[in-house]
């Protein structure tokens, strides 16, 4: 018998040493530590009152719960947003879903919508002494970027009211809602501006008024959702279905009125408002016509309208809407959570 069978051989009829059985058992226990340990996602954001979902997940312990220590990236803009997923130091983006397009269109990049969310709570917000969209005219539109999403409703709408843009009106990207906003606070030259909640209570307040809700204007729109790199999901996808089934979870929690003051409170913490603030924003976000989907549904007829308005907007055609999503994913999330 060769050598080595011989030594083994002769292991396997005696006990092992007590360090050799010391090392296995550190070994399997390590291993075991590891399969128990959450899967650390980075999740990006806007800071504003739809993130409400993500702060109440991680608050509840809902994500915990389905394996998951998410770590909560609350962007300035729309493009270090898009810069960030494609750079591969984010994983997972909460955005208007026309951020992805921009992504797939001009960035060239193989991004891919998995849900839905929203379809923008948007409003076009005026100071206070502008009387029509006809009053835009020599005016300034902030916006956040302008060749994405809100922008383009924006450019839409003041087109329907025969305003030009460069022509007619001049658009001045800040940054997210909560710089529009600011922009407008900090001076009357800032004439208008897409908003949504908590910004759209707090204009209000100080003077200024809303010419009109974007899907009264423009019909229904997909806004919000969830999107990710394509090449990242072939290699997580059971991890992205955990995820959906975990912000489901968390939307519903936030949408169930029994956990109404928990999440005014949470408004209040996270967007820095006043309680009667936060109320009129939870108000808002609970309406069927106007704030969250239920489930983060995506709205296809709502999609068509946002790749028609940027094909009209930026030039071109729309594509199918296959070219951009896959709602394969959240198909599989959804019995995860159940009804």
């Amino acid at each position: 018998m060769p050598y080595l069978a011989q030594r083994s051989g002769s292991i396997r009829g005696r006990a092992l040493p007590g360090c050799l059985v010391l090392a296995c058992a550190l070994t399997l226990g390590a291993a075991a530590a590891r399969a128990d340990e959450p899967t650390r996602l980075r999740v990006n954001a806007f800071p504003q009152a739809k993130t409400l979902p993500l702060h109440a997940g991680i608050a509840k312990g809902i994500f915990e719960r389905r394996g998951f220590k998410i770590e909560l990236q609350l962007t300035e803009n729309s493009r270090s947003q898009r810069d960030g997923l494609a750079a591969g130091t984010s994983d997972v983006v909460h955005s208007a879903v026309d951020n992805a397009l921009a992504m797939v269109e001009i960035g060239k990049h193989d991004v891919v919508i998995v849900t839905g969310g929203d379809s923008g709570m948007n409003e076009f917000f005026v100071q206070g002494e502008v009387k029509s969209f006809a009053d835009m005219r020599g005016r300034t539109l902030v916006v956040d970027a302008p060749d994405t999403a809100y922008a383009l409703q924006a450019k839409k709408i003041l087109a329907q009211n025969g305003l030009k843009d460069g022509t007619d009106y001049t658009v001045k990207p800040v940054g997210a809602g909560v710089y529009r906003f600011k922009a407008m606070v900090e001076s009357k030259d800032n004439a208008a501006a897409i908003l949504n909640l908590p910004f759209t209570v707090q204009a209000e307040q100080l003077g200024m008024k809303s010419l009109g809700r974007t899907i009264d204007l423009l019909g229904p729109y997909q806004a919000g959702g969830v999107f990710v790199m394509r090449g990242w999901t072939r290699d997580h996808a059971a991890v992205l279905e955990r995820y959906i089934a975990a912000y489901v979870e968390a939307l519903r929690w936030t949408r169930d009125p029994a956990n109404r003051a928990e999440n005014i409170a949470l408004l209040m913490e996270k967007l820095k408002i006043s309680g009667k603030e936060a109320e009129r924003t939870y108000e808002l976000l609970m309406d069927p016509a106007f704030g969250f989907t239920p489930d983060a549904r995506f709205d296809l007829e709502g999609f068509n309208n946002a790749l028609a308005l940027r094909a009209e907007i930026e030039g071109g055609k729309p594509a199918a809407p296959e070219r951009y999503i896959d709602l394969g994913y959240y198909e599989r999330a959804l019995p995860r959570v159940g009804r």
